[in-house]
């Protein structure tokens, strides 16, 4: 489980998707019939999912809508989605939770972690789940991967004749009122700007020396990640932060839109992996359609689909993808250093570091 282990940084990013995370299921099954009916036993074919945005696409064409399609004609159940930042999906659950209404959540860590911490999670261990990588899921089945996915940064290809390179290239007056990155604490790559600024700089007191010098560049806060990259393709922003699975999906429809990984002058650029974790909701009102969900999400099958459809990079180690899509991915982490965060520190001191960035930028 991620954080049983002090951080370490591991090797650049040189091969295949080998790299990225495992993680498997088979798909369960059940009689099919018409999406939102009952079953013989008076069961509702329904399931309700929380998630971090990113997988879904607008147009209808993202690894969600194809893989909730695949379930639902191979099942019968309805998937019921409700999304926003990945704090966002915890805190609803919490607010909840003495009328569940969510079966199955999916976020990014820390907030994975938080929602096991807040007893939001039930065990549910997926079959394959032995072919998943041990920073990738809970020891006690409490939640596992779905998607890998790495941090990292967009920025205008039209207006930038090349990707920024480090931090510090970002206190230019040339980024003034043209940088934006997602809230710290209520979006998942959000709070990811603390982690890797924390490491990068080598630790708290550096990284928010930093960020108090970048608010003044900073537009405003953003509970989304997922709007920057469309006003960073139009020229509104010059520089925002994302994810790699996000961003590479959405630069198919918006081509001006670059993946960058900031250094710290003088290093090299870092990145850490950032997976959508996926858990079944503890008093989950659809208990036994989340548990099929949960393994149709992990089958070969909807594994397959994850490069190809979703610009992401598969959670299990046994698929292996070559698609066009596979390809770039890896040509675009190659020689980017991967460090692994200390999960269990950042999950027992989130409010004392999103409360320190707040203080020091004045949000």
């Amino acid at each position: 489980m991620p954080g049983t282990r002090p951080l370490r940084v591991a090797a650049a990013v040189t091969g295949s998707l080998a790299l990225t995370t495992a993680l498997t299921a088979c798909g369960g099954s059940s009689p099919a019939g018409p999406a939102g009916s009952a079953d013989s036993k008076g069961a509702e074919k329904v399931v309700t999912v929380y998630s971090a945005d990113g997988l879904k696409s607008e147009k209808g064409d993202g690894w969600y809508d194809r893989v909730f399609a695949d379930f639902t004609k191979k099942t019968g159940i309805e998937v019921k989605y409700v999304e926003g930042g990945s704090g966002e999906m915890v805190q609803r659950a919490v607010r909840e939770k003495t009328n569940t209404q969510a079966d199955v959540l999916i976020t990014l860590p820390p907030f994975i972690q938080q929602a096991d911490g807040k007893g939001l999670l039930q065990s549910y261990v997926p079959q394959g789940a032995d072919k998943v990588n041990g920073a990738d899921k809970s020891t006690e089945g409490k939640w596992t991967s779905v998607v890998n996915n790495y941090f990292g940064f967009v920025y205008n290809k039209k207006e930038l004749a090349e990707a920024p390179r480090t931090w510090e290239e970002l206190l230019d007056a040339r980024y003034k009122g043209k940088l934006q990155y997602s809230t710290p604490g209520v979006a998942g790559d959000g709070t990811a700007v603390l982690i890797k600024s924390m490491h990068d700089f080598g630790g708290k007191e550096p990284a928010m020396e930093y960020l108090k010098k970048l608010q003044a560049n900073n537009v405003g806060p953003s509970s989304s990640t997922s709007k920057l990259a469309p006003k960073t393709d139009k020229g509104e922003l010059l520089v925002a932060n994302g994810d790699v699975q996000m961003n590479f999906a959405q630069s198919k429809s918006m081509p001006n839109l670059g993946i960058w990984f900031p250094a710290k002058e003088g290093g090299r650029p870092t990145t850490f992996a950032l997976p959508y974790a996926a858990g079944l909701v503890a008093k989950a009102p659809h208990s036994e359609n989340g548990r099929k969900l949960l393994d149709h999400l992990l089958s070969e099958e909807a594994q397959r689909l994850v490069s190809e459809v979703g610009g992401g990079f598969p959670a299990r180690s046994d698929v292996k993808p070559t698609d066009a899509n596979a390809v770039e991915l890896t040509r675009l982490m190659t020689g980017v250093e991967i460090f692994e965060p200390d999960w269990a520190d950042i999950d027992k001191n989130l409010t004392g570091y999103v409360d320190a960035w707040k203080s020091a930028t004045g949000s």
